[in-house]
């Protein structure tokens, strides 16, 4: 291990000791990690901007943008209030239809997106009905993140592996789809075994938010007239984003000026009211986990996967499921997923060389790296860009969600995701092969 990767090591482990232990404000933590690895170069500074997702970026201010404006209008609180009605105020019927809801969007927005729009529906709904925000806040993001592993778009580590393997959206559906409603429907009966006690609503609760008019919940109607259409857009942009040709955080950023526009609002105070924080801390990650790819930790890891498997294809399949599942779940699931494609590449061509003809399953390999980067990034808060935008919009409420809070609910999903991930690809490409 060379001294720049050792360096590079320390800081992150450092950095990740105040982020944790919340010593000090975590935004503070992951900006200062980051120009720690910068001043004392184990990475160049051109190359730590590079590796900040613009695209995120662009994408979370875009959506705050729409969201803040949105919500001056009383939407929110108009969804929040039906939703109580449809659900005849009953706790857990409203947790599983809202957790449901997050996954199925998020496999056709993304997962950022869904929680920027459904964490405050929830706030709303659980302060009306005097229910506990923050199982919902932690769940709806841990259940956004395996939503989004069943299509190309719905998940980062997805675009980026679709991308250089050149699988489509429909190869995305077929063989990952069926994996994410497994899940889905293992974590949805553990979410009602241990969740339910918590979610008894009161009685007189109950009868007040039955006797609530939702029209009355509209201030601005006719700003949410002149902006609806423009969020509409916004979400076939999503939802087409991959024909196109254009990333989601470009379609997201202009779509969040436009409804400005359209909407006469101020710009300025449109920008004011973005989450910077957020930015801010996701920026600063990126950064720090890039300084440990340069420096080749990623590369070191990986190296020996191959020989440590000795060419069994089921183990190098389960290793780079595990693998890349831990990882994220520590370092986050963009980063890993960019670090860990060329090593599943050349796993691929090795194995592809190995068999020859009786290869079939050539794509397996990446199929156990998207689930595993997606799965994984439920590990922790820093697993993904979710987790960190859903904990401070917590925190903006004055939900604070630590990070042992999160990884209390997130760790045993991410195991159990991962174990059914096992099982389901076992069956499907190894069993009967």
């Amino acid at each position: 291990m060379s001294g720049a990767l050792t360096a590079a090591l320390v800081v992150f482990v450092a950095t990740y000791f105040l982020i944790v232990t919340e010593k000090i404000d975590r935004v503070a933590a992951a900006i200062l990690g980051a120009a720690v690895v910068v001043f004392f170069r184990l990475i160049p500074y051109e190359v730590a901007l590079e590796r900040v997702d613009l695209n995120v970026v662009f994408l979370l201010v875009g959506m705050m943008i729409v969201v803040n404006i949105l919500s001056d209008t009383g939407l929110f609180e108009w969804v929040a209030v039906v939703i109580a009605q449809l659900s005849r105020g009953r706790g857990m019927f409203i947790l599983v239809g809202l957790v449901t809801a997050t996954a199925v969007l998020s496999a056709f927005l993304d997962n950022v997106t869904t929680v920027v729009l459904i964490a405050p529906i929830t706030i709303l709904i659980t302060q009306i009905l005097e229910l506990p925000a923050i199982p919902f806040l932690i769940l709806e993001a841990l259940f956004s993140n395996v939503g989004g592993t069943a299509t190309l778009i719905g998940d980062p580590p997805n675009i980026l592996i679709g991308s250089k393997a050149e699988l489509s959206f429909n190869q995305f559906l077929y063989h990952l789809t069926p994996a994410v409603v497994v899940v889905m429907l293992v974590l949805l009966l553990i979410v009602y075994l241990f969740q339910r006690r918590a979610m008894h609503v009161a009685e007189d609760a109950r009868r007040r938010i039955m006797k609530a008019v939702p029209s009355r919940a509209i201030t601005d109607p006719v700003r949410l007239r002149r902006g609806l259409p423009v969020f509409f857009a916004i979400l076939a942009g999503f939802s087409l984003s991959h024909v196109l040709h254009v990333e989601p955080g470009l379609i997201g950023l202009a779509g969040g000026l436009l409804m400005v526009l359209v909407t006469r609002g101020n710009l300025r105070e449109a920008l004011e009211r973005v989450e910077w924080e957020t930015i801010l801390f996701l920026i600063g990650l990126f950064m720090l986990v890039g300084a440990l790819e340069y420096n080749g930790l990623f590369e070191m890891m990986g190296g020996g996967l191959f020989g440590l498997t000795e060419g069994n294809f089921l183990a190098a399949t389960v290793a780079v499921l595990w693998l890349s599942g831990i990882l994220s779940a520590i370092l986050g699931a963009i980063p890993v997923a960019i670090a860990l494609i060329p090593l599943v590449a050349s796993m691929e061509q090795m194995f592809q060389a190995q068999a020859g003809s009786a290869f079939s399953q050539p794509s397996v390999l990446w199929w156990a790296l998207a689930l595993g980067a997606c799965f994984g990034g439920n590990g922790t808060i820093l697993g993904a860009a979710a987790n960190v935008v859903v904990v401070q919009l917590g925190r903006k409420n004055n939900y604070n969600i630590s990070f042992f809070q999160f990884a209390r609910l997130g760790l045993p999903v991410m195991f159990i995701s991962l174990g059914v991930a096992t099982l389901y690809l076992y069956v499907r490409y190894f069993a009967f092969v």
